[in-house]
């Protein structure tokens, strides 16, 4: 009885092993992710289709009610008496492009937690690794593999949802939407930032679970480590270029799609004196003439020019930092299997 057996699986493991080797590694990575690569398409159809669909209604609306660069507050002479119609669109559309923006926002989070964490932990964590490297698959080719198609199906999926995300941003337009390029959710979900965030958190997934080899554990730490990448890369988001500073006659404006970071007046002189240096009250008139103000203000900017060299910088910055930890996992797998 044992003789019977002892064929049947070893004929079972050279029946794995030749569609190991047929197939190959890849063909085997996709054969364990297929549930996760049908998962990130069916988001990118279905989100693309929705995003595509909702910028055809919203550049409609514009078109048809005239209101395109419009907001609730405008200077400009055309726009005069259209903030109900400016409300109506912000109630029809707002919602849905807030969900659209919060997907793009929430990404790089979701692919570290349920794409990056469980990558390399649940293989390590289950022992099904050993299966791979000995069946003549080296534990860099395996790594590879296990990395390149999920980056792959990432930056496809990513690229393609921004690229919706974008379409509806620009169909409905900074100043009718209320959404301008400058906020913090904006910037992240416009054009390749959440594409590049969302690839480094694949990698710092990976990087995690590699580490700890529990799944849920390295899942949790990934989402703290996105969270803490995420508020970093806002922080620094604002140093990325020089801002530009503004003179110009009191009451004066710059556009609503500036990203003002300081303002104030100036002095006969020219000089600068930052906001907050005379304080509302009583004593305010005397302290700006001790100063010398003039009939002039200065205002600290980052115009809309700014908005994509900022964005491919920032993203240049997270697509540096995911090659530096995909170097980091691949000396930790030739450290601990040869």
């Amino acid at each position: 009885m044992s003789t019977a057996t002892e064929p049947r699986t070893a004929g079972a493991a050279g029946r794995t092993a030749g569609t190991s080797r047929r197939g190959g590694p890849l063909w085997l990575v996709w054969r364990q992710n297929r549930g996760m690569a049908l998962g990130l398409l069916g988001l990118l159809v279905a989100g693309g289709i929705a995003m595509a669909v909702q910028g055809g209604l919203m550049s409609g609306y514009l078109a048809q009610h005239d209101i395109s660069g419009c907001a609730l507050i405008s200077n400009d002479p055309r726009c005069e008496g259209l903030q109900g119609q400016v409300e109506d669109f912000r109630a029809a559309f707002g919602k849905t492009f807030r969900l659209a923006q919060l997907l793009l926002v929430l990404l790089p989070a979701l692919i570290g937690l349920f794409v990056g964490a469980p990558l390399l932990a649940r293989e390590l964590e289950n022992g099904t690794h050993k299966v791979a490297l000995t069946q003549s698959v080296g534990p860099l080719r395996w790594l590879t593999a296990k990395l390149a198609l999920p980056a792959a199906l990432v930056a496809v999926a990513a690229a393609g949802l921004a690229a919706g995300y974008l379409w509806m941003w620009r169909s409905g337009g900074q100043e009718t939407l209320g959404a301008y390029w400058y906020s913090a959710s904006g910037f992240q979900a416009l054009g390749p930032v959440p594409v590049a965030q969302s690839l480094l958190a694949l990698a710092v997934g990976a990087l995690v679970g590699l580490l700890i080899r529990r799944t849920v554990a390295a899942m949790v730490v990934t989402l703290g480590v996105s969270g803490a990448l995420s508020l970093a890369f806002m922080l620094v988001r604002g140093h990325l270029l020089p801002p530009v500073i503004t003179d110009f006659p009191h009451g004066g404006r710059v556009p609503d799609t500036s990203w003002v970071l300081g303002e104030g007046s100036l002095t006969t002189s020219g000089e600068r004196l930052p906001q907050g240096t005379c304080p509302a009250g009583p004593g305010i008139d005397e302290c700006l003439k001790s100063h010398h103000v003039g009939d002039g203000s200065y205002l600290v900017q980052h115009p809309a020019s700014q908005h994509w060299p900022m964005a491919w910088i920032e993203a240049g910055i997270a697509l540096a930092l995911a090659a530096l930890v995909t170097v980091v996992i691949y000396r930790v797998v030739r450290r601990q299997f040869g």
